[in-house]
């Protein structure tokens, strides 16, 4: 596998790469073997290790996400957590609030004014979707509902999901309440990479409180072993919904995982659902192989470094690399490192130098960003005018020629 390296002369398209995400520009891999037939009105298949889509079927329309909202409710609660602005064990008050739920809605069986752990809320909402749940998480945290739908929907924006926006902590039905397919898998990974430590609880399959026990709607955590979440969704109008993961071993490294999700929207049967997100798991995992493309914190290039105290600098990627291509295509690969120029000092540890494009058969895969594996601090005055004159000289030279 050749790494080809070619200059690029703003530092824009980077920043425009950092904005984004699924591997900073999602680019939809063309696998050799179509992808399954499924019923879902919207749908999409990701790659959350590499950050690639590698299939999809109207991922970006407008759809009611029904509980998948509580996905974003979990995610802000997490947050909170990791923060440790609130705490497992902290026990709240539930207000009159939580009588909202009403008696044909899911429910983990809170009572107002009942003491309550964060923990039995947690869960309540991720295994039993419990509505009063949601709600007395919401208030806890955003002071009433509306406030925190509010932190909602900042989320949703800084996450990057541009086809999403709450009007409550639930999914009931609601003209100003929709997402898509796509911004249900970008949220559904985070989830997963941001809160490694909390996600477990979307693999439990039962909870009980208040000795009731109810079981996790989420079929496909009794059908294949190696999902473990995430959330389901149904209302009349939105259909039968299902974000889904799973997580399975590289068969050429038995210690790294490859993780997919996929998510069905608007399927008319939750068998429906069930059926072709399994499909469509399966047909990541065989359809597709993973390659690690480069091993993090080490060095992929060292360019010249103008104005630094150091005249070269070392780029990179912070932690292991992988890319997802059709299987077969692995030994195809070429990756372009495309580094802007030139490159001026000070440089901070982690910022965007350069991008990665990968292509196979000449074909463009993936793109990722490179980033400065070290610290360059700005030279002194003479250092600087002596690579002032030597930019200004190659130039000149670059005109002349």
């Amino acid at each position: 596998m050749q790494t080809m390296r070619f200059p690029i002369l703003s530092s824009y398209f980077i920043s425009s790469l950092l904005g984004a995400w699924l591997a900073l520009t999602s680019i939809l891999a063309q696998a050799q073997v179509p992808p399954p037939t499924v019923l879902a009105r919207s749908w999409i298949l990701m790659d959350v290790t590499s950050n690639q889509v590698l299939a999809a079927g109207n991922p970006d329309e407008r759809v009611e996400p029904a509980s998948l909202t509580k996905l974003m409710t979990a995610y802000l609660v997490f947050e909170a957590l990791k923060a440790k602005k609130i705490d497992m064990a902290q026990t709240i008050v539930p207000s009159e609030a939580v009588r909202r739920a009403k008696p044909d809605e899911s429910r983990m069986f809170i009572q107002a004014h009942k003491p309550v752990t964060i923990s039995d809320l947690l869960h309540g909402m991720v295994v039993q979707s419990g509505n009063d749940a949601a709600i007395a998480l919401a208030e806890l945290i955003g002071g009433n509902e509306a406030n925190f739908v509010n932190l909602m929907n900042q989320a949703a924006q800084r996450l990057g999901m541009k086809h999403t926006h709450y009007a409550d902590v639930n999914g009931l039905p609601d003209p100003q309440h929709y997402t898509s397919a796509r911004d249900v898998a970008l949220l559904s990974a985070h989830l997963i990479q941001d809160f490694p430590e909390y996600y477990p609880l979307f693999e439990l399959k039962e909870y009980t409180y208040n000795k009731i026990r109810q079981f996790n709607r989420n079929r496909l955590l009794w059908l294949d072993s190696t999902v473990d979440g995430l959330k389901t969704g149904h209302t009349t109008a939105a259909g039968f919904c299902l974000a889904a993961s799973a997580k399975r071993p590289l068969p050429q490294a038995s210690d790294v995982n490859r993780r997919l999700v996929t998510v069905m929207m608007g399927e008319r049967k939750e068998h429906d659902r069930v059926q072709d997100s399994l499909k469509m798991l399966n047909y990541g995992y065989q359809a597709y192989d993973m390659v690690k493309l480069y091993a993090g914190a080490q060095p992929v290039d060292t360019p010249r470094l103008f104005k630094g105290v150091s005249n070269t600098l070392k780029v990179g990627v912070k932690s292991d690399k992988f890319i997802t291509v059709p299987r077969g295509v692995g030994e195809k690969i070429k990756p372009i490192v495309q580094l802007d120029a030139p490159l001026l000092a000070p440089i901070k540890d982690g910022q965007a130098v350069g991008v990665v494009k990968v292509m196979a058969n000449d074909q463009e895969i993936a793109v990722f960003p490179l980033v400065a594996l070290e610290e360059v601090k700005e030279a002194g005055l003479l250092g600087r005018l002596w690579d002032t004159a030597l930019l200004w000289l190659s130039k000149m030279w670059r005109k002349w020629v």
